[in-house]
């Protein structure tokens, strides 16, 4: 079974340096990504008509980032079955917090997936987790480095006693 794809939405190409944190650890796992600016106010039908056939063309989750009222993954997510991820983007309004407000308030039925503000890198490992479900290979790397972190830790808690060691 070939992999699935992963969409990174954005309302704005001024997202971009919060996204690509997403496309640079889903390369990392070898998924494939495509990248777009789709406005869910300003083009609201080419939205609307991605993400209704994002599942035929070959996509398994959706990533949608947006700043200020964040509309793009309830609008993405209204036309698919398709996981949809929300990446609230931190703007000059109100530091973020609307859009992760619009973002985390979809009503019932349309649900989204939402991460921090500007959390780009875990929306990537969540549609990683998400598309992993049917891959033996995708999750041994999620595993692998979930083992990496562990070992970071311990080692930084190795150092900090050496430290205090030495008080």
């Amino acid at each position: 079974m070939a992999l699935k794809k992963v969409a990174v939405i954005m309302g704005s190409d001024s997202d971009f340096p919060v996204v690509s944190a997403a496309v640079k650890r889903l390369n990392s796992f070898n998924i494939p990504v495509e990248v777009h600016v789709m406005s869910a106010h300003r083009t609201p039908a080419a939205a609307a008509e991605f993400s209704s056939s994002a599942k035929e063309n070959g996509f398994g989750v959706i990533l949608a980032a947006a700043g200020k009222a964040a509309h793009l993954a309830g609008v993405l997510a209204a036309h698919t079955t398709l996981p949809v991820i929300g990446i609230p983007v931190k703007s000059s309004t109100l530091d973020g917090l609307d859009a992760l407000l619009a973002t985390v308030q979809m009503p019932s039925g349309i649900p989204v997936a939402t991460v921090a503000i500007d959390g780009a890198d875990n929306a990537a490992i969540l549609a990683a987790q998400i598309l992993a479900v049917h891959d033996d290979g995708l999750a041994s790397q999620l595993a692998e480095m979930k083992r990496g972190m562990a070992e970071g830790v311990a080692k930084k808690d190795a150092d900090i006693q050496a430290k205090v060691r030495e008080l």
